[in-house]
C-alpha cells in the first residue's frame, strides 16, 4: 500500500538524520509565469544555470521517465554559538561565514545519505523502482516541492520557513516512479512582519517574496565571478564582514529567533577556520593552505581568489579606503605566517 511504504520511508529517513520529511506528487510548477518574470527582470544575475533546461526545471516529470512522486528531506544546519540566534560579531577584525558553510559540504553529506535511503527504498519496493537524487544541483525548484510536501511555506525573504523550526535547514529530494501517499502542502505566513526586508543591508528584497540576487550579499560573495561593485563594500563590512554568504534576513526572522535549535549533525558544526576568523589571517592564507583548510567545505566553491576578493571588499568597506589585490599583503610576502600586519 502507498500509505504503508510512505510511512516507512519517512521513518527510515529520520533514522538517517533527515527531519522533517515529506512527499509530494511530481507535478508541473505553479510558478511558471513568476519564475519567467524573475528571469526576465535580470534578477538572476550571472546565474545562467537557472535559465537552462527551463522546461525540466518547471516540470519534474521530465527528470525521470514516468515520475510520480518526490520524496523531500531536510537537515538542520543551525550552528550558532551559545549567545543565541542573531548574535552579531562585535569584533570588526573578524569575518562571518554563512551558517550553512561553516561545516562540511552539505551536498556531500546529504547525497551520501539519500543514496542509502534510496537503496533501502528499492529493497522495499522491488526492482521496478527508479529514482533520481538531487541536492541543490539539478533543475528542480526545491523550495516549491518542499512546500507542497509540507516542509514549510514561503517567507517574504523567499526562504522556506517551517512554523515549528524556522528556516535553517537544507533540502534534498528523490524523484521516483513510485506512487506514494502525498502530504498536505504547508500553510503559514509572515503577516505584517517585514523585519527581513528592513534588515537587508543592500535592499536585495525589492518587495515581499521577490529577491534581486544581484544585490544579495550571498550572490556577491559566492556566485559573482568578477569584482564586487564598490557600492556594496560598506554593506559587507558594516553587516559584520559577511565574507561568504549572508544570514541577516534569517537572523531577524521571529520564527528563527524563537524556534531554532542547534543541529545535532556533527558534519555541520563550525570548523575553526570558519568560526569568526580574523580577516588578516584569511588574507595571509596562500592557495595551498586554503585547499587544506577548506577541503570538503562549501567555501571551496569560491576558491582561494574568490575568498580573498571577499575579504578585501570587507576591509575596503571598513576603512573606506581603496584596498586592492596589489596593495594588500600577499602570503608570499609575509614571511612568518604568525607575524601579520593589520590592514
Amino acid at each position: 500500500m502507498p500509505e504503508d511504504l510512505s510511512a516507512a520511508i519517512k521513518q527510515k529517513a529520520r533514522t538517517l538524520g533527515f527531519d522533517p520529511v515529506g512527499i509530494t506528487r511530481a507535478e508541473p510548477s505553479l510558478f511558471r509565469e513568476e519564475y519567467q518574470e524573475w528571469i526576465d527582470r535580470g534578477y538572476a544575475g550571472e546565474m545562467h544555470y537557472l535559465m537552462r533546461h527551463l522546461e525540466r526545471r518547471l516540470d519534474p516529470r521530465q527528470l525521470l521517465p514516468d515520475a510520480r512522486s518526490i520524496i523531500v528531506v531536510a537537515m538542520n544546519y543551525y550552528n550558532d554559538r551559545a549567545e543565541g540566534p542573531g548574535t552579531p560579531v562585535t569584533d570588526p577584525d573578524r569575518g562571518i561565514f554563512a551558517r550553512y558553510a561553516r561545516g562540511d559540504d552539505y551536498h556531500d553529506v546529504m547525497t551520501a545519505r539519500l543514496r542509502v535511503l534510496w537503496q533501502w527504498v528499492q529493497t522495499q519496493a522491488g526492482a521496478h523502482a527508479e529514482g533520481r537524487i538531487y541536492v541543490d544541483t539539478g533543475p528542480l525548484l526545491e523550495r516549491e516541492v518542499a512546500q507542497k510536501a509540507g516542509l514549510g511555506w514561503f517567507g517574504k525573504n523567499t526562504m522556506l520557513i517551517n512554523t515549528r523550526r524556522g528556516s535553517y535547514f537544507l533540502l534534498g529530494e528523490i524523484v521516483t516512479n513510485l506512487m506514494l501517499e502525498p502530504d498536505q502542502p504547508a500553510r503559514g505566513g509572515c503577516g505584517t512582519c517585514r523585519r527581513c526586508i528592513d534588515a537587508c543591508p543592500t535592499g536585495a528584497i525589492v518587495e515581499p517574496y521577490v529577491l534581486d540576487a544581484r544585490r544579495c550579499i550571498s550572490y556577491l560573495t559566492i556566485e559573482l565571478k568578477g569584482e564586487i561593485p564598490g557600492e556594496y563594500h560598506a554593506a559587507i563590512a558594516t553587516s559584520g564582514n559577511r565574507i561568504f554568504g549572508c544570514d541577516i534576513c534569517q537572523e531577524v526572522c521571529p520564527f528563527n529567533l524563537r524556534r531554532s535549535v542547534p543541529t545535532e549533525e556533527p558534519a555541520f558544526r563550525a570548523r575553526e577556520v570558519t568560526d569568526q576568523p580574523r580577516l588578516t589571517d584569511l588574507l595571509a592564507m596562500d592557495e595551498e593552505t586554503f585547499r587544506q583548510k577548506f577541503r570538503g567545505s562549501p567555501v571551496k566553491r569560491a576558491r582561494w581568489r574568490g575568498l580573498r576578493r571577499n575579504v578585501l571588499a570587507a576591509l575596503q568597506g571598513r576603512t573606506l579606503q581603496p584596498v586592492s589585490e596589489e596593495s594588500a599583503p600577499h602570503p608570499a610576502e609575509q614571511g612568518d605566517a604568525g607575524q601579520q600586519t593589520e590592514v
